[in-house]
């Protein structure tokens, strides 16, 4: 079996702040896009025989400065529903709903972790036919990514909580004796090389 590339979008104006993004459909900011345009040296090179993106602007975006080449957008890659909470912080939730957390309570108005992982095993089971041909990348957003990635190994929508992930990196889903295991998660991509510096030419 192959593996799955996740990809995290670059910055926006509110992940920068923390505030909870989902249908809101923003833009990268401009460190969003250079962040983006990091990722392309490490993914240089690589075959995808699918690149699948959330229908969000930011997403696809990303995947567009990255150098990836979107095959598809797919519903199921949205981030997590935010219903009433859409645009605010954990912090300003918590002050009206102390020890509130999206991984365990959900949003109303919105999905619950149970719904967040059921669209995330549909889209895992329309991926398992395409790893037979080759390695898979798709392009979406932090919370979503998180239960993907914890669904992937076993665990229940609620363990992608454990899993940091930041803007603008890179995780790998793959197999180890025959399970299915992290193979790599919130990695930054490298930093750029320094360019050579000039040197005076030798005297004889």
């Amino acid at each position: 079996m192959n593996e799955i590339l996740l990809v995290r979008h670059g910055e926006t104006t509110w992940s920068a702040s923390r505030r909870h993004t989902s249908y809101t459909d923003l833009n990268l900011t401009p460190d969003g896009e250079r962040q983006a345009r990091a990722l392309g040296p490490a993914l240089a090179g690589r075959r995808f025989v699918a690149v699948l993106t959330s229908p969000r602007i930011r997403a696809l975006r990303t995947a567009q400065l990255a150098g990836l080449p979107v095959t598809d957008s797919d519903d199921d890659l949205a981030e997590w529903h935010y219903g009433d909470y859409e645009g605010r912080t954990t912090a300003e939730i918590q002050d009206e709903r102390p020890g509130w957390s999206v991984w365990t309570d959900g949003c109303p108005g919105g999905e619950s972790p149970s719904e967040v992982g059921e669209r995330l095993d549909r889209l895992l089971a329309r991926l398992h036919p395409l790893l037979d041909r080759g390695p898979v990348a798709v392009v979406g957003h932090a919370h979503a990514l998180r239960v993907l990635g914890a669904r992937w190994i076993g665990l229940p929508p609620s363990a992608g909580g454990l899993f940091r992930l930041d803007t603008a990196t890179l995780s790998l889903l793959g197999h180890e004796h025959g399970r299915r295991v992290l193979l790599r998660w919130n990695q930054p991509p490298p930093p750029p090389l320094d360019p050579p510096t000039a040197r005076s030419p030798a005297r004889h």
